[in-house]
């Protein structure tokens, strides 16, 4: 190239790196600033609880054992969606919880743990699904643990304290959302309720479809809201699910779709894997990873849909970290990991199955039947001993079983450790694509996808 020719060339990279953003220089057809076209759906999925860990063995095992990757890193391999990481602090500490969390995304403004759109002062955030219900949507969210917990709540209610669960079930009601699918029996049943009231009954009078199976909600009428409850509290384990009464997360994300997707002004649709928290909390690697799997089965139904749709906005995260979960030491320990294949059970169905009274023989034996390998007699005795004097940790663990030392002795024969039985304040996965998802920054705070579902749906903010 001649010197003149140079300086050309030269001088017109000049201009447009002046011009151009370092971003703009590298963009693709797929990393196109976005151009205004709004999404008429948006599906909003949840991994409650969610570590790196967690995403990365779960796709190990489906290479391992199926030869394929997970739904969610396939849209990595494919570059079908934009990629960031999150900052999901609450209001009064780098470590949040689920309320403060969700309510980031629904109320768009960080608040205290433990509550749910309610600020220090006690002023309240609008949730982003009355928002949207009022712009004329249809607005729903689908979970696996009660319907009243704190990530749905988070997108629908303002209260003071996430326990609350009994008073957001009467909010749920007088809200009339289009489809709310869940377990929490407890807090609508009048056998259950301290007040005793029957909420199915005053559902039903409102002119909502109370749904109790998944034969139910398969037949019910789109034509009236749903709310349906599946189980007295959270919905059991994937890896233990036995009853056809219970639909799956994909079975209810596809269920909510097909509800609401009627409605000429689109819909809004929170889907959470709440289990994985719970299996995070308790350091239970069979129900960690079996629920993340699950979870993403219903990621492949909206990706299904969103494809189809070409008019969905799909958002994949979790809202914090739980437990940091991994796998350690080298390639002789792989076949370790592979053992979690063969796990027929959760570590919440074996420790719940054993009293005192059991021999260190009927422990070695249930142990088996859950992993498909059998402990040493030591290791059994050791479990034993715990329920003589049960005193331990874990956040869902009423009967304080010996979650923690099942854990650390599955570690020998999966090579699965945990950080903790808590969670964590690391940045997290943050995945779009469809309509909108062109405004995902490389690194968010929680707090702006509030407005990003806004504006990418043009409903107006505030």
């Amino acid at each position: 190239m001649k010197r003149r020719q140079f300086l050309q060339h030269s001088s017109l990279a000049a201009l447009a790196s002046s011009i151009l953003s370092p971003l703009d220089l590298f963009a693709t057809d797929k990393q196109k600033q976005w151009d205004g076209t709004t999404a008429r759906n948006i599906i909003f999925l949840v991994s409650d609880g969610m570590s790196i860990g967690t995403l990365s063995m779960a796709n190990m095992l489906l290479h391992r054992k199926e030869g394929r990757s997970s739904s969610w890193i396939k849209l990595y391999e494919e570059g079908k969606a934009k990629r960031a990481l999150m900052d999901t602090a609450s209001a009064d500490a780098l470590v949040t919880d689920s309320a403060a969390a969700s309510s980031a995304w629904g109320g768009g403004v960080r608040v205290p743990n433990g509550m749910l759109n309610v600020n220090a002062d006690g002023s309240f955030n609008t949730p982003i699904l009355q928002k949207f219900k009022a712009a004329g949507k249809s607005v729903g969210c689908v979970t696996t643990v009660p319907i009243t917990h704190a990530t749905p709540a988070g997108f629908c209610v303002n209260n003071a304290n996430r326990g609350s669960q009994p008073e957001i079930a009467e909010q749920y009601l007088s809200l009339r959302f289009d489809v709310m699918m869940g377990g929490g029996t407890e807090f609508f049943s009048a056998n259950t309720r301290k007040d005793k009231q029957d909420l199915f009954a005053k559902y039903a009078q409102a002119g909502f479809n109370v749904v109790r199976t998944k034969q139910e909600m398969q037949q019910a009428n789109a034509s009236k809201p749903m709310m349906a409850v599946f189980h007295e509290d959270a919905l059991p384990f994937s890896i233990d699910a036995v009853s056809s009464s219970i639909p799956s997360l994909a079975e209810m994300t596809k269920s909510a779709i097909e509800q609401m997707n009627n409605n000429k002004k689109g819909f809004v649709l929170q889907v959470e894997g709440g289990k994985v928290d719970w299996a995070a909390h308790s350091n239970d690697v069979g129900g960690l990873i079996y629920d993340q799997i699950a979870f993403d089965e219903a990621i492949k139904v909206a990706i299904e849909f969103a494809e189809k749709d070409k008019n969905t906005l799909v958002i994949i995260t979790t809202d914090h970290g739980n437990a940091n979960p991994g796998i350690f030491d080298g390639s002789p320990n792989d076949k370790k990991f592979d053992s979690i294949q063969h796990f027929k059970h959760s570590n919440d169905w074996l420790l719940n199955g054993i009293d005192k009274g059991f021999t260190t023989a009927q422990v070695r034996e249930r142990v088996e039947a859950a992993f498909g390998f059998t402990v040493t007699p030591e290791e059994a005795q050791a479990l034993l001993s715990h329920y003589t004097n049960l005193n331990e940790e874990g956040l869902y663990n009423n009967r304080k079983l010996p979650f923690k030392e099942l854990g650390v002795l599955l570690n020998r024969y999966t090579t699965v450790s945990w950080g903790s039985m808590g969670h964590s304040g690391d940045h997290v996965e943050l995945t779009m694509m469809g309509p909108g998802s062109e405004m995902l920054q490389p690194f968010m705070k929680n707090t702006a996808l509030h407005n990003l579902m806004l504006e990418a749906t043009g409903v107006k903010k505030g």
